[in-house]
């Protein structure tokens, strides 16, 4: 398959795992894990795609997160604990799990989503991230994912309560103008692209028709959220 830059190549499942200090017993499930729907669509001898591995990732993730988190913060409420572990498990900060083991070098990706970027592509890196976990749970058990994510979890973690990203950008974001006797802010999705599957929203969020911040992602919801942190950002400027 053709390489990703010059002389890279896309790297094997054997290669991805011994490089992340993993080994899998079915490197198969591994192969699924990181192929993407676009490389089934152009490769038909492929059997599938990781889309619902990338379901029971989620799934795992959700539960490895918690336990992790009641284990780190025996005092903290129930409601704080569900805001952080949001925060750990939203597409942006598994995107970013995902770049720090670099795991779009070994995707396998059709030759249109290559072209268009798709290797750092946040929503695509996000649900490959999912997927890889998800073949991990199958492959080696749960205690195995939860050994492997908790070497990020706590600077993630950390990171999050001091920029107080486990609170909602939205809310954050109104209370602060409304505390300026503003009005509350609106959002506006000022374009959308991309095929049906993988929708790329770009929203604006505006105060008295000024535009405080702009952000883009895989539905309305998220880019709004990504406009609001853009936009705070900007207030703290």
């Amino acid at each position: 398959m053709a390489g990703l830059q010059g002389d890279q190549k896309i790297e094997s499942p054997q290669e991805f795992a011994n490089r992340i200090s993993l080994e899998f017993e079915d490197y198969l499930l591994l192969r699924r894990a990181l192929t993407h729907r676009s490389f089934l669509n152009e490769n038909p001898e492929a059997l599938e795609d990781n889309e619902r591995l990338e379901f029971l990732g989620d799934a795992v993730l959700d539960y490895v997160v918690g336990v992790w988190l009641y284990n780190r913060f025996p005092e903290m409420a129930e409601g704080d604990l569900t805001r952080l572990r949001a925060a750990l498990v939203r597409t942006e900060q598994l995107a970013n799990f995902g770049n720090q083991i670099g795991i779009g070098g070994a995707l396998r990706l059709g030759k249109g989503e290559e072209e268009s970027g798709g290797r750092t592509r946040r929503a695509l890196l996000c649900g490959a991230f999912e997927a890889f976990i998800g073949a991990l749970s199958l492959d080696s058990g749960i205690e195995a994912v939860g050994d492997f994510i908790a070497q990020f979890l706590e600077e993630a973690t950390r990171e999050i309560l001091q920029n107080q990203k486990d609170r909602d950008p939205k809310s954050r974001l109104q209370e602060i103008i409304q505390a300026e006797g503003e009005p509350t802010p609106h959002y506006r999705v000022i374009s959308e692209s991309g095929p049906d599957h993988e929708k790329i929203f770009e929203v604006e969020v505006l105060v008295n028709g000024k535009v405080y911040g702009r952000g883009a992602g895989p539905s309305k919801h998220e880019a709004s959220v990504v406009a609001a942190r853009n936009a705070l950002e900007t207030l703290r400027l």
